[in-house]
């Protein structure tokens, strides 16, 4: 009787669906066309040679397992997709999530229609690098900077940035020597930084992105209250501010900006699902 991949995923499916992954049929088709080379839309169309059954059978159980065990599909993968880009991912560095692909394409429409030939844009908190490289790909001519404070995460900020158009810098993002060469040059300001109040009751997925690149104090508020003044001395007149924040902090994020005197059309954008995101400003 020859292997049957349609049942295997059916098994897989079954299995994540008990431990309470979201989209238990999607995740064990990603897994399995990962293993195999092959489009997802393909696979009702692949037969696995006699060959390589058994190796395919240990592979993708193994991998089954670890997303049973709530670990990220992405650090299983070992990338993310993000728009048009594949970006490297593992422990060690958030997660690019689909919802700041909004911000990345704000950004995007924002240089193109207002922004000078050749804009200095720069993302703090990049993490992998996501923010950066989806504009750098957009706009070839901007000048794109990259803050990190974590090794770790720099890794993967560098191996994704690597040809990319994108200077990756290590830096706190709150210190007043940050990018100083770029005082009152920058034409835009983008940033996904660590937002999440201080919650032990999150997805488990959550949990294994670094703590520093989620969480920012009881009210997820700390650092993006702390790195105003950066915000401040970077963006040149006119200078255009992107922030993605919890969704329940969009009212705390304006009055911080509008409380600094240094920001002028505070604006709410919103996700795909219609929630408060992000907040845009421009440098008064």
């Amino acid at each position: 009787m020859s292997f049957d991949l349609s049942k295997a995923l059916r098994d897989a499916a079954g299995r994540l669906s008990h431990a309470g992954v979201p989209s238990p049929y999607v995740d064990a088709r990603l897994l399995a066309s990962h293993l195999l080379g092959r489009d997802p839309m393909q696979l009702g169309m692949v037969e696995v040679p006699p060959v390589f059954e058994a190796a395919f059978v240990r592979h993708f159980g193994e991998m089954v397992a670890r997303r049973a065990a709530r670990e990220p599909l992405q650090h299983i993968l070992g990338e993310a997709p993000f728009g048009p880009l594949t970006l490297k991912v593992g422990p060690g560095v958030f997660i690019p999530r689909p919802e700041t692909e909004v911000l990345a394409d704000w950004a995007v429409r924002s240089l193109l229609s207002h922004g000078p030939d050749a804009p200095v844009v720069v993302d703090l908190c990049t993490g992998s690098g996501a923010l950066a490289l989806y504009i750098a790909h957009y706009f070839p001519s901007a000048q794109v900077h990259a803050v990190e404070l974590s090794e770790s995460a720099l890794t993967y900020t560098r191996e994704n940035a690597h040809g990319g158009g994108v200077v990756v810098h290590r830096g706190d993002v709150t210190a007043a020597d940050t990018l100083a060469e770029l005082n009152g040059e920058v034409d835009m300001v983008v940033t996904n930084p660590p937002y999440v109040p201080e919650s032990p009751d999150l997805d488990p997925e959550v949990y294994w992105d670094p703590h520093m690149a989620v969480f920012s104090g009881e009210s997820g508020m700390d650092l993006i209250e702390a790195f105003i003044p950066t915000l401040t001395r970077l963006l040149k007149t006119g200078g255009l501010l992107g922030i993605e924040h919890d969704d329940s902090t969009s009212r705390q994020v304006q009055d911080v900006l509008a409380a600094s005197g240094a920001f002028s059309e505070i604006a709410v954008l919103k996700d795909l699902t219609g929630r408060s995101r992000f907040v845009t400003a421009r440098r008064a």
